[in-house]
């Protein structure tokens, strides 16, 4: 949870926040899951979050709160208090291992010590040594601390290799962890959060070291009719399409993401205006050429089509800025019919 939510969560305006949360989910006809409640909770507690502004993005649209809603946001937006779980986990779990080689090799260490006053020892012994016997204890004495040190070395050298392995096996975790908060669970696109960070990333290097960042934002057209008519797996099932898509399109440098809703995006590093109109129009061919059928009942669903806009960095420009011009090229490809492509120069000389 955000600060200011967990401040409150845990005052006397607790109360008063959770009987507003299920009374809000009531209005809105959304079912008062477990994780419904912990949405509407950061919803209404911290309405100008960055997931309070979707949930009323969303909720604006009139489209039905599913649980692949839930779970889309719950994935994008709530994945650092889990992904903070697991951290302190496998935290715990580091710091038993440098424990347990921490002793291990502060029993090495005294072994190593015993063994050099052994050795001394032996050597003033057999200074003073006057005859045979007094010459086989003492070497059957170094015998017995050499076959002591061996042992204490075997077995720190057997703890350091378990710990090694446990350590690259914690760090593929965390590194699985890693990616999982950064996926969408529904298409398996990276997820809002991912797409921020591309972004802005992306733009500061931009910025400093030059190059073009070019973004596409992509919505699906009339996708609320495929939920009303079909219900809303039929909805799922357009989605991942539309998503797996874009995916075979997206490989290194470019990004795809699942925006939010019925809304993707796509970074484009690097290319050109040109390449990518025709990129995005390739995609938007290749979605609408498929008749797509619903899985339960073979029903023809018909053709998906997708409306674009996309556009360049401009020198200066944050990627907020970028956003929201790509965001006006879309509503520009709406507007004129949509199912096409809109570049935001174009956008614009059309708005004038």
């Amino acid at each position: 949870m955000t600060t200011q939510v967990e401040t409150t969560v845990r005052s006397p305006e607790a109360y008063t926040l959770a009987h507003r949360a299920v009374d809000a989910m009531q209005a809105a006809a959304v079912w008062p899951t477990p994780l419904n409640f912990e949405l509407w909770l950061h919803y209404l507690g911290d309405p100008d979050g960055t997931l309070g502004q979707e949930i009323s993005r969303l909720l604006a649209t009139g489209a039905p709160f599913t649980d692949s809603t839930a779970e889309m946001l719950a994935a994008e937006f709530l994945p650092r208090g889990r992904l903070s779980e697991e951290i302190r986990d496998a935290g715990a779990m580091l710091n038993r291992e440098l424990a347990a080689v921490a002793g291990a090799i502060d029993k090495a260490r005294e072994s190593q010590a015993n063994y050099g006053h052994t050795l001394a020892d032996a050597v003033d012994r057999m200074a003073s040594a006057g005859d045979a016997d007094s010459l086989g204890d003492i070497v059957s004495s170094l015998a017995d601390a050499t076959r002591r040190i061996r042992r204490h070395t075997a077995a720190l050298e057997r703890r350091l290799e378990s710990s090694n392995r446990e350590v690259t096996r914690l760090r593929d975790h965390m590194e699985q962890v890693r990616r999982d908060a950064m996926t969408d669970a529904l298409t398996n696109l990276a997820n809002r959060k991912a797409f921020d960070e591309h972004l802005l990333r992306l733009c500061d290097e931009a910025e400093s070291m030059g190059g073009s960042i070019g973004l596409a934002i992509i919505d699906i057209d009339h996708f609320k009719r495929f939920n009303d008519t079909w219900g809303h797996q039929t909805g799922d099932q357009v989605l991942r399409y539309v998503a797996s898509v874009l995916g075979r399109v997206s490989r290194a440098p470019r990004i795809a993401a699942r925006y939010g809703g019925e809304e993707f995006a796509l970074i484009f590093p690097g290319e050109t205006a040109g390449a990518i109109e025709a990129a995005l129009n390739a995609i938007r061919e290749e979605i609408a050429s498929r008749a797509l059928r619903r899985r339960s009942t073979n029903d023809d669903l018909g053709a998906v089509t997708i409306s674009v806009g996309f556009g360049l960095r401009r020198p200066g420009e944050t990627a907020s800025q970028l956003l929201t011009r790509a965001d006006e090229a879309l509503y520009a490809s709406k507007r004129s019919g949509r199912n096409k492509v809109t570049a935001a120069a174009q956008a614009v000389s059309d708005a004038a």
